[in-house]
């Protein structure tokens, strides 16, 4: 028997991965260079190519969706860190490395600050009613706390670092470079935006960090 085919106004097949997916990627540009109040959702759908009403169908409403986002940019940073493998590696490797890696990830990855920045002027709002953000967290301390207690045992590191504190620190001294490469540079008469100075400082926070570890 010869195969039917489709007719022309017989609808395709929905793939639910791949439009809340396409949803994901569009909702998260349209957040980094709009805001969460900026942001629309009939402009959000039709980056994606979507109807808008799958917007609340997969999501709810804007403020899920852009919770949705949130929690997708944090996760690529623990799916990053996760596959550094820090536990198998001597400790002061191991926290030069995250140090690194933590770096690098803003460097590449721009519209994560525009996104914080965002979340951070609305109270954190979103972020403090996520379980799977906190559930995030967790082991990445727990790793932290343990590299510090090896790093200790070794001789090598001093004790009393807390490794919250050490994560806010390795972090901080990156993204405020990052999130104000515009007004530095101004304000030190130099291009901190380009590859020279963005390696200068990843050294510099790299060595800083190192050194506030040794006993």
């Amino acid at each position: 028997m010869p195969k039917q085919r489709l007719s022309a106004a017989e609808p395709r097949k929905r793939d639910p991965v791949a439009t809340r997916q396409k949803l994901l990627v569009a909702a998260r540009r349209e957040f980094a260079q709009s805001g969460l109040a900026g942001a629309r959702v009939d402009d959000i759908a039709a980056r994606a190519g979507v109807n808008k009403q799958l917007v609340y169908h997969y999501f709810g409403d804007k403020d899920a969706l852009y919770l949705a986002v949130l929690e997708w940019v944090y996760e690529e940073i623990r799916a990053q860190e996760r596959e550094l493998n820090l536990e198998g590696l001597a400790p002061e490797k191991a926290i030069r490395k995250l140090i690194e890696a933590s770096f690098d990830h803003l460097a590449a990855h721009p519209d994560f600050i525009v996104l914080l920045n965002d979340e951070n002027r609305g109270g954190a709002s979103h972020v403090s009613g996520s379980r799977k953000l906190t559930a995030m967290h967790s082991p990445l301390v727990d790793m932290v706390s343990k590299i510090l207690g090896e790093g200790v045992k070794a001789g090598i590191f001093r004790k009393g670092v807390n490794p919250v504190h050490l994560y806010i620190s390795i972090a901080g001294l990156s993204y405020f470079f990052f999130s104000n490469t515009p007004t530095l540079s101004a304000i030190f008469g130099k291009d901190l935006g380009s590859p020279a100075s963005i390696r200068a400082r990843r050294k510099h926070v790299v060595d800083l960090v190192m050194h506030s570890l040794r006993p």
